[in-house]
C-alpha cells in the first residue's frame, strides 16, 4: 500500500549550509548571496569576531516581529512607520557551559519593548500587538518553548 502525502499549501521550507572552525561559523541560507557570521564571546570560547547565536536568536525575535506587524497592519488598513525595539534576556548558562542537569538551556526571562509610530486607533493598535505576538513565529517558539516572556507595545503618532 502506497500513501501519498503533500505537504500543506502553506508550509515554506527554509534551508540553510554552514562551515566553520571552533565556535565560529559561517551560514549560508539556501538560495541566497547573504552569509550568516557568527562567533562566540570569549568566555565561550570565541574571538568576537561576530556576533553570537545568541545574538542572532534575538535579534530574529524582534526582526521577525516588525515584518509580522506589517503583515498585520495591512490587514487592518493602518499605517506604519518607524520601529524601535529595546529587548533584555535573561539567559542561565548553568546548562550550556556548566552541564546542569537540573536547569534548562534556553532563557528564562525575555522583555520587548516596542515603540511604533503608526496612524493606528488605540483600539486597531492593541489588535496589531497582540495579533503580532500570535502569529510571529519567532516569538512563538519563545513563548511555546516556556521562556517568560514579555511583549509592551507603545504607539506614536505619525507626524
Amino acid at each position: 500500500m502506497t500513501t501519498n502525502l503533500r505537504p500543506k499549501e502553506t508550509i515554506a521550507t527554509f534551508e540553510l549550509s554552514s562551515t566553520g572552525t571552533g565556535v565560529a561559523q559561517t551560514v549560508r541560507p539556501a538560495g541566497s548571496a547573504h552569509e550568516i557570521l557568527t562567533d562566540a564571546p570569549c568566555a565561550f570560547g570565541g574571538n568576537e569576531s561576530a556576533p553570537s547565536p545568541i545574538s542572532y536568536a534575538l535579534a530574529s525575535l524582534v526582526s521577525c516581529s516588525q515584518v509580522t506587524a506589517q503583515i498585520v497592519a495591512k490587514e487592518l488598513g493602518v499605517r506604519l512607520d518607524t520601529f524601535a525595539f529595546d529587548l533584555s534576556a535573561d539567559l542561565d548558562t548553568a546548562v550550556m557551559v556548566g552541564g546542569a542537569r537540573d536547569a534548562h538551556a534556553t532563557f528564562e526571562r525575555v522583555d520587548v519593548t516596542a515603540t511604533v509610530r503608526t496612524d493606528a486607533t488605540p483600539d486597531q493598535f492593541a489588535t496589531l500587538k497582540a495579533e503580532t505576538d500570535r502569529r510571529c513565529p519567532i516569538f512563538a517558539l519563545f513563548a511555546q518553548s516556556g521562556v517568560d516572556i514579555r511583549s509592551t507595545w507603545h504607539a506614536e503618532p505619525i507626524t
